[in-house]
């Protein structure tokens, strides 16, 4: 099969499997994310050369399963500083451009905040007032999806200045505005169509969802591109192969996985201020 046409149909059924599974029930939302955690784990470990990959595996449903089970603030506050403190060590690392390997206690400490607690933290994005809500997680992808997209139209065509060249040579700046620019758009969009149409939340929906855009925009690029510095340092093109044209689940999910914390720690202040 031609392989532009491979990685179309892959890419339709993964999202035509995330669209579903997220708008049909929070159960089936809550069940896919924990297949795609179980993946990543998987990969994650593949990619950084970690043993013992059975009981890390245990150990990260068991927590994806009770932090969903046994919720309260103070629980989500702490698994939210958690997660903020290692996505701090990630930005060390990727902008630390001599560091080639990663020690051991390094390797679990991404493991853990890297990938279990930012798909903790996604589990209960669209929950709001104990409600779920698919459309904020939807709406979350979307903008992920527009970023990407635009960033790779813009830099393609006027790109000149490289974002991170060593780490990823294709990413340009002009791409990383242009991909900003078309998310904050998408925002917009998504305020005004997708969510409640009354006018007296109208002008709140939009800021709300202007600046998710732009927080949107800059950590799923550095989602990607620490994604990217990992399989840099491991010598891989890939996190895996389970996508055809694709990869793997971390390949797909980079984005989102970066950006969880952030998300869910402007949502905390909103509902703080509110």
């Amino acid at each position: 099969m031609n392989e532009s046409l491979t990685r179309l149909l892959s890419g339709v059924v993964y999202v035509t499997l995330l669209l579903l599974a997220t708008s049909y029930s929070a159960n089936s939302f809550f069940l896919l994310f924990g297949v795609f955690m179980l993946i990543a784990i998987y990969e994650f470990c593949q990619l950084i050369n970690l043993n013992k990959i059975l009981p890390i595996i245990v150990g990260g449903v068991a927590f994806y399963l009770g932090s969903q089970f046994r919720t309260n603030k103070t629980n989500d506050i702490l698994i939210l500083i958690a997660t903020l403190f290692v996505s701090i060590k990630c930005l060390l690392l990727l902008f630390n451009t001599k560091k080639e390997k990663i020690d051991t206690l390094s390797k679990y400490i991404y493991l853990i905040g890297y990938v279990i607690l930012p798909f903790i933290l996604i589990a209960k994005i669209p929950f709001v007032g104990n409600n779920f809500r698919p459309k904020i997680i939807i709406s979350i992808f979307i903008l992920i999806w527009t970023n990407d997209t635009f960033a790779y139209i813009v830099g393609k065509s006027i790109g000149k200045h490289k974002l991170l060249e060593k780490i990823s040579p294709k990413k340009t700046i002009e791409g990383f505005f242009g991909g900003m620019v078309f998310s904050v758009l998408a925002g917009f969009l998504i305020s005004k169509y997708y969510f409640d149409p009354n006018p007296k939340y109208f002008n709140k929906s939009v800021l709300i969802w202007t600046v998710s855009a732009v927080i949107i925009s800059v950590f799923s690029t550095l989602g990607d591109l620490i994604e990217s510095k990992f399989k840099r340092i491991a010598g891989v093109k890939d996190s895996g192969k389970i996508m055809p044209g694709h990869g793997g689940i971390l390949d797909r999910l980079d984005s989102i996985i970066f950006v969880a914390p952030f998300v869910f720690l402007f949502y905390q202040i909103l509902d703080y201020v509110s």
